[in-house]
């Protein structure tokens, strides 16, 4: 059974340069688009993007920055097969738009990406808006719990007013990092 699978003795060095290149190429594509990093919770992966600077520059003046990043809101957290499935659905959606150049100049959520944005507020805030003290504030929240998003009035948490890629003109963000390795960079000075 595993002979039918091999290739015969002539096809065995062309099989195996075609797999290899293959293999590099994968190995390639992972490390100059920084696949890893998006594994991760570091907020500043979200930067990869230069269209995400406004997004983290408002992110990171906020209160939010303190005790939530991007995935504490962005992902669902019901249970870690959906929160990997929904970044992984995501980050491919993304990567498709980034490398065929498709991405707008101001980003909107999706409506999928919205419902979990909404409904990690309510997981979160829960302890506050079951506050017997907050009680008359509170039982308007839960009347439009449903029918509207904890945006529709609270607009500017935690991202400001993101029109733009000039609506945080000053905002210090990280500049993604050079794929480029270093010993490359040295022979291009040199010669």
């Amino acid at each position: 059974m595993l002979k039918k699978l091999l290739p015969p003795d002539r096809w065995k060095l062309p099989v195996l340069i075609v797999c290899s290149i293959f293999l590099g190429l994968t190995s390639f594509i992972f490390y100059i688009s920084k696949a890893h990093s998006y594994l991760s919770d570091n907020p500043a992966t979200c930067t990869n993007c230069h269209v995400m600077a406004p997004q983290y520059a408002t992110w990171n003046h906020s209160s939010h920055r303190e005790v939530a990043h991007c995935n504490d809101c962005h992902v669902p957290h019901n249970n870690v097969i959906n929160k990997y499935y929904f970044k992984a659905k995501d980050g491919i959606r993304h990567a498709t738009i980034f490398t065929l150049r498709k991405e707008p100049q101001v980003i909107f959520i999706k409506e999928e990406g919205a419902e979990v944005v909404h409904q990690n507020c309510i997981r979160c805030h829960s302890k506050l808006l079951n506050d017997p003290k907050l009680e008359a504030g509170v039982r308007a929240h839960f009347e439009h719990i449903t029918d509207r998003k904890c945006w529709d009035c609270h607009r500017e948490v935690p991202h400001g007013r993101v029109n733009s890629l000039s609506s945080v003109p000053n905002a210090q963000v990280p500049l993604p990092e050079s794929p480029v390795p270093d010993w490359i960079k040295e022979y291009i000075n040199n010669n």
